[in-house]
């Protein structure tokens, strides 16, 4: 990776503490799908009203406190990552592939917190009528927590192998980089 890429400013300070924000925002979004995921499936095979009624009311918080905030903490610091290293954010398929689904797990996230908000409101009447019923014991947040883990795990992998591909985007910059003399300070 050639660090004498012009477009690039920020120092190598910068550059660490960034990459190592984005890691931890990461990490800590990974590691919260993986607790909405047990919470949603232990609410979904529970018998006990109560157990369900707290389930949803820790899913709700999860959601809001938890997710959320890394979810969007992940996209922003991916985004200062990108764009203060050569990797750039439009030059290599891969960084392209995790911010779209970044984006997309972020938006599907912010909608998504509708329904959960509205199913623990639905758990925690006293007392639940048969379409209240249908709404605590729908799959669907079971479903979002395992798209999400598998997003989220796909984005990782992509971090880790970055595989090859460049963007046309990132094949013109390269060879305007590799035409006009680097400059040494």
């Amino acid at each position: 990776m050639d660090r004498t890429d012009p477009a690039v400013t920020t120092t190598p300070r910068a550059r660490t503490l960034a990459r190592a924000v984005h890691i931890g925002a990461s990490g800590g979004w990974l590691g919260a799908v993986i607790t909405y995921l047990v919470v949603a499936a232990a609410t979904l095979i529970s018998a006990d009203p109560e157990q369900v009624r707290g389930s949803y009311q820790v899913m709700a918080m999860l959601a809001d406190a938890v997710l959320l905030p890394f979810a969007v903490a992940s996209l922003a610091t991916g985004l200062i990552c990108s764009l203060g290293t050569t990797w750039g954010l439009l030059r290599h398929y891969w960084v392209l592939f995790k911010l779209v689904l970044n984006l997309v797990a972020a938006v599907v996230l912010v909608l998504y917190t509708r329904s959960i908000e509205h199913a623990a409101t639905v758990a925690a009447q006293p007392t639940w009528s048969e379409a209240d019923r249908a709404v605590l014991q729908d799959p669907a947040h079971l479903v979002h927590a395992t798209a999400a883990l598998i997003v989220v795990l796909a984005a990782l992998v992509l971090a880790v192998y970055k595989p090859r591909g460049v963007t046309a985007y990132g094949h013109r910059r390269a060879l305007r980089n590799r035409a006009s003399p680097s400059v040494s300070i």
